[in-house]
C-alpha cells in the first residue's frame, strides 16, 4: 500500500451512492464506471473490488463515492506496450473532476481478488491521498504495473489462477479523514470461531493495520463489546459489530471489511470480501455444541473427497452398521460421520462428555499426535463440554453386536496366533472372494440398475472380508502390546519396533516388489524411461504406442491402486499410471546394488530377526519364562502383522467397479443431457445420481462443487479437532519450540538418517533420489513406491498404526510422522537429519537445489 500525505485539513470527506458524485453526461466508453452504477455479473469489467463496492452501496451501507477504471482501460493501455492513451487518460480525469477532485484514494480491482475462493489481500498497490490530475494518472499506472508484480504472481501460482485469465481495474474514490479506521473480521480468523467477531484498529488511516507497520488495538467481540479501551468506544465497537452483521448475512459467509470512522462520528464502509483462510464450519444434525475428530488421515486422505467419494463412505459405514445389526440409510451413513470441506470427521462429543472416558481421551488420542492429544484436553476445559451422566452409547445397542462379534473374533485372534499360515490362507480366500463379489454375474442394464449396484458393491467386503481379515492383524497388534509388557524395563518400544522390519505377506511390500522387479527387468529402455515425462509415458503407453516392459501385467494385480485411492472420484492407477512411471524412473536411478529395494528389504528381514534374537537374549538373564514367551509372540506377531495392508488392498476391488459403474453411467447421463460430463457424475452424491437416471437436470451442481473442491485440495493444513463454532482448539494453543532446533514430530519407524529433503505434495508425478528424504503432508498404499529409494519419512499427519509408516518399518527407513507444517518448514534440497525413535527432524541451514525441477514436488 502506497501513501501520498497530504495535511489534514486538505482531505475531503465522499458520500455514498449517486448523490455523491454527479457523473454529468453518461461517458461514452466502457473505460469509466461509477461504482453506483455497477451492476451484478460484470466482474470480468470492474474486477471483486469495484463488484464488492457496489454491491455495499446497493444494499444501502455509507460507501465513499467514486468510479471505476474498467479492465478495458488496463487492456487497451497493454496493447499499446504499456502506456496510457491520451484518450482513456482524459476519461479518467474528467471523471475525477465530476468527483470534485481533491484527495482520493486509488485501489486495485483484479478480477481474481476478493473472491471467495482467493482474496489477493495487499498483493495489489493501493495509493492513498492522491491529489491532482497527473498524480491520479500516476496512481493508476501504480496499480496497473502491481498485477505483474512477484507478490501478485507468487500467489496467483500458489492458488492456482492462471496469469492469463486475471486482468485488472482499478476503483477510484473519495478520502475519509478517520478519526479511527482498520479491519473487522466477522469471524475469528485465527482461531476460527464464528461466534467471535475481531476488530484491529488504530487512530488515523487504516492502511498500517493491513501492513502491519504498527501495532494496533486488538478487540474481540464476544457477547457484549468490551469496556471503552484504545481508540474505539463501547457504543463504535456496538456499530461495527452490527455492521459486520449485516454483511455476513447479506453475503452469507463470514467477511473481512476495511472501515473507518469520520470526525463526526460516521461508519464508513472501503471494503468487505470474503474471509478466504477459513476452514468451512460443520453443520451437524445434532444439536447443540460438538466436538469433531478427524479420522480420514488414517487412510491417508488429507485431501478433500468428492463428493461422490464421500457418498461412498457413507454407504461403506452404513453397510457396516447393518452388517452387525443396526439398521443405517445408507445415503447418510454413519451418524456421526461428518463432511467438513470435504474431510471426513466423527462427532466425537459423547465421548468427550463421559464422566468415565474423558479423562483418558487425551490419552488414547495421543497416537494420533501430540497436537490431536492436547487439542482434546484444552477441549475438556470448555464448559460447554462438561461432563454429564450416563453413558456415551446404548446398551441394547451394544450387548447384541458384542455378542455376535466378540466370540469369531476371539476365537479367529487366538487362531491367527497358534496357526499363522492358516490364518494367512482365510484371509487370502476371503480376498478373493470380495474379488470375485465385485464383479456383477450379470451387467447392469439400466443407470439406475448400475448405481444401486455401486452402492450395493462393498457388500461382499463388509460382511466376509472384515471377519477374515481383522482377527489376524488384531493378532498382531495384541502380540506387540503383550511383548511390550513382558520386556518392560529390558527393552524400549522402539527397540520392539525394531522386530517388525522386513516383515512378510504384506500386500503392499510385494507391490512394491514386484515394481522394482519390474523397473530392473525394463533396463533396456532405461534411457526412455528416465527422460520421458510420465505423463507422456502414461498417455504413449494408453495409446499402444510404448515398448512392452511388463507393465500389463503390474496392472492387472495392482491396477486398482492410487494415492488417495478411497475416494471413488479418483482415477486407479490402471486408468491413468503416470505415478507408476514415475516410481519406476526412482528405481532406475539406484546404481549402488547394495541399495537396491529388494537388498534393503531382505537386510530389514534379517536385522528384525537378529533384534528377536537380541531382545530374548537379553531377557533371558533375568526372566527366562518371559523371554521365551516373548520370543514367541514376537515371530508370530511377524507372521500375522503383514496381513495389515490386506482389507484396504482388498476393499478396493470394490471401488474399482465403483467406480467403473458410476463413470459408464455418467457417460449415458452426459448423452441424455443432464451432466456435462461423464465424471461429473463423481461431484454428485448417490441420491443425487439416481435423480439424474431418473431425468432431473444436475448440471447446475457440478461446477460449484468443483470450485470448492479445487479451492479445499490447495488448503495446506487440516485441524485434527474442531468444534461446532469453527473454531479450531489447536490454534488457541502456543506453538511447539523446537528442541536444540529440531522440529518436533512423533516416533514413528525406528533408526536415523540423514539425507536431502524432498517436499512431494502429490505422488502422481514425483520422484525420490537414492536416500532423499521424502517430506509430505500425508501418506497412503499408492505413495510407497517412493519409499524404495527414500532414506527416511516425514509427514505431517499420520498415526503410528496407519499405512504409512507401518511400510516404512517394514522397510527399514526411519519415519517421523505429525510434523505440524513440515512441507512448509522444509524445503527441497535441505539437509535434514531424522531420528525415528525420538521423533525428531534437524533442518540444516543449507539448500542444495534439486538438479531438475519435477511438478508435484515443491
Amino acid at each position: 500500500m502506497v501513501s501520498n500525505p497530504l495535511p489534514p485539513s486538505a482531505r475531503v470527506s465522499g458520500a455514498s451512492g449517486p448523490a455523491g458524485f454527479d457523473p454529468g453526461d453518461p461517458p461514452g466508453s466502457p473505460e469509466i464506471v461509477e461504482l453506483a452504477a455497477v451492476v451484478a455479473g460484470q466482474l470480468d469489467l470492474v474486477g471483486g473490488k469495484a463488484a464488492g463496492l457496489s454491491a455495499l452501496i446497493e444494499a444501502g451501507e455509507r460507501v465513499p463515492a467514486g468510479f471505476c477504471i474498467t479492465t478495458v482501460a488496463h487492456d487497451a493501455a497493454a496493447a499499446a506496450g504499456g502506456r496510457l492513451g491520451e484518450a482513456s487518460a482524459l476519461k479518467i480525469v474528467e471523471a475525477y473532476r465530476r468527483l470534485g477532485g481533491g484527495p482520493v484514494a486509488v485501489r486495485s480491482s483484479a478480477t481474481a481478488e476478493d473472491l471467495p475462493s482467493a482474496s489477493f489481500a495487499g498483493q495489489h498497490d493501493t495509493v492513498l491521498d492522491v491529489v491532482g490530475e497527473q498524480a491520479l494518472l500516476g496512481a493508476v499506472q501504480v496499480c496497473w504495473a502491481s498485477l505483474s508484480g512477484p507478490r501478485a504472481r507468487a500467489y496467483r501460482e500458489a492458488a492456482g489462477v492462471d496469469d492469463a485469465a486475471v486482468r485488472m481495474a482499478v476503483v477510484v474514490q473519495r478520502m475519509v479523514d478517520p478519526l479511527a479506521a482498520g479491519v473487522l473480521f466477522t469471524a475469528n480468523p485465527i482461531t476460527g470461531c464464528r461466534a467471535e467477531m475481531v476488530v484491529d484498529a488504530v487512530a488515523g488511516l487504516g492502511d498500517v493495520v493491513v501492513d502491519g507497520s504498527v501495532a494496533a488495538d486488538h478487540y474481540v467481540l464476544a457477547g457484549s463489546a468490551p469496556p471503552d479501551s484504545g481508540c474505539l468506544s463501547t457504543a463504535r465497537l456496538d456499530e461495527l459489530r452490527e455492521a459486520g452483521a449485516r454483511l455476513q448475512e447479506r453475503a452469507g459467509a463470514p467477511q473481512d471489511v476495511e472501515w473507518a470512522f469520520d470526525h463526526d462520528g460516521r461508519l464508513w464502509l472501503l471494503q468487505s470480501r470474503p474471509i478466504t483462510t477459513l476452514f468451512p464450519q460443520p453443520t451437524s444434525p445434532r444439536p447443540g455444541a460438538r466436538v469433531f475428530f478427524e479420522v480420514g488421515h488414517m487412510q491417508g486422505m488429507l485431501r478433500p473427497f468428492t463428493p461422490m467419494g464421500m457418498s461412498a463412505m457413507r454407504v461403506a459405514t452404513a453397510l457396516s452398521l447393518t452388517g452387525v445389526g443396526i439398521p443405517a440409510d445408507p445415503f447418510v451413513g454413519h451418524p456421526g460421520l461428518v463432511d467438513i470441506g470435504g474431510r471426513m470427521f466423527l462427532d466425537i462429543t459423547a465421548l468427550v462428555r463421559n464422566r468415565s472416558m474423558r479423562e483418558k481421551l487425551p490419552a488414547s488420542m495421543a497416537i494420533y499426535g501430540p497436537r490431536v492429544s492436547a487439542a482434546v484436553e484444552r477441549v475438556l476445559d470448555d464448559p460447554r463440554f462438561a461432563p454429564v451422566p450416563g453413558r456415551p452409547y446404548r446398551l441394547r445397542t451394544v450387548v447384541p453386536v458384542a455378542i455376535r462379534l466378540v466370540p469369531g473374533m476371539l476365537v479367529g485372534l487366538v487362531g491367527a496366533i497358534l496357526d499363522p499360515a492358516h490364518a494367512r490362507r482365510r484371509a487370502l480366500r476371503a480376498t478373493a472372494m470380495v474379488r470375485l463379489g465385485a464383479r456383477p454375474s450379470v451387467q447392469p442394464g439400466t443407470a439406475e440398475e448400475r448405481i444401486r449396484f455401486a452402492m450395493d458393491v462393498q457388500g461382499t467386503f463388509m460382511r466376509v472380508g472384515m471377519r477374515e481379515m481383522l482377527p489376524p492383524i488384531y493378532a498382531g497388534l495384541l502380540a506387540r502390546q503383550v511383548t511390550i509388557a513382558l520386556l518392560a524395563g529390558v527393552a524400549s518400544e522402539s527397540e520392539i519396533d525394531e522386530t517388525l522390519r522386513g516383515m512378510p505377506h504384506n500386500i503392499t511390500t510385494e507391490m512394491d516388489l514386484a515394481l522394482w522387479a519390474l523397473a530392473a527387468a525394463a533396463a533396456p529402455h532405461r534411457d526412455l524411461l528416465l527422460h520421458t515425462a510420465p505423463a507422456e509415458l502414461s498417455a504413449r503407453y494408453r495409446a499402444g504406442s510404448l515398448p512392452d516392459i511388463g507393465l500389463d501385467e503390474f496392472l492387472r494385480g495392482y491396477g486398482h491402486r492410487g494415492a488417495a485411492e478411497v475416494d471413488v472420484g479418483l482415477p486407479r492407477w490402471a486408468e491413468d499410471p503416470s505415478p507408476v512411471f514415475a516410481a519406476i524412473a526412482g528405481y532406475l536411478r539406484v546404481t549402488d546394488p547394495e541399495q537396491a529395494p529388494d537388498r534393503r528389504f531382505a537386510r530389514a528381514a534379517a536385522d528384525a530377526e537378529a533384534k528377536i534374537d537380541e531382545l530374548v537374549a537379553r531377557a533371558r538373564r533375568g526372566r527366562p519364562v518371559r523371554a521365551r514367551l516373548a520370543g514367541f509372540l514376537m515371530r508370530r506377531g511377524r507372521a500375522v502383522a503383514g496381513l495389515r495392508e490386506l482389507p484396504k488392498f482388498a476393499w478396493l476391488y470394490a471401488f474399482e467397479e465403483m467406480r467403473r459403474q458410476l463413470l459408464s453411467t455418467g457417460a449415458e447421463l452426459q448423452e441424455r443431457g443432464v451432466l456435462e460430463r461423464a465424471d461429473d457424475i463423481m461431484f454428485l452424491d448417490f441420491r443425487e445420481a439416481l435423480a439424474a437416471a431418473a431425468g432431473a437436470d444436475q448440471r447446475r451442481l457440478v461446477e460449484p462443487r468443483r470450485a470448492v473442491h479445487v479451492h479445499e485440495a490447495a488448503r495446506r493444513s487440516v485441524p485434527g479437532v474442531v468444534l461446532s463454532d469453527g473454531t479450531i482448539p489447536e490454534a488457541l494453543m502456543p506453538s511447539t519450540p523446537p528442541v536444540d532446533g529440531a522440529l518436533i514430530g512423533m516416533a514413528a519407524a525406528p533408526g536415523t538418517a540423514t539425507g536431502r529433503a524432498r517436499v512431494v505434495l502429490d505422488p502422481a508425478d514425483a520422484r525420490i533420489e537414492p536416500g532423499e528424504i521424502l517430506v509430505a503432508p500425508t501418506t497412503d498404499p499408492g505413495w510407497t513406491p517412493l519409499f524404495l529409494t527414500a532414506g527416511g519419512l516425514v509427514t505431517e499427519t499420520g498415526s503410528p498404526m496407519a499405512h504409512g509408516p507401518t511400510v516404512a518399518r517394514e522397510y527399514g527407513i526411519p519415519a517421523v510422522i505429525c510434523v505440524r507444517d513440515a512441507t512448509q518448514l522444509i524445503s527441497t534440497g535441505q539437509l535434514v537429519t531424522i531420528d525415528g525413535a525420538a521423533g525428531t527432524v534437524t533442518v540444516a541451514d543449507d539448500v542444495e537445489r534439486p538438479s531438475s525441477s519435477t511438478a508435484g514436488v515443491g
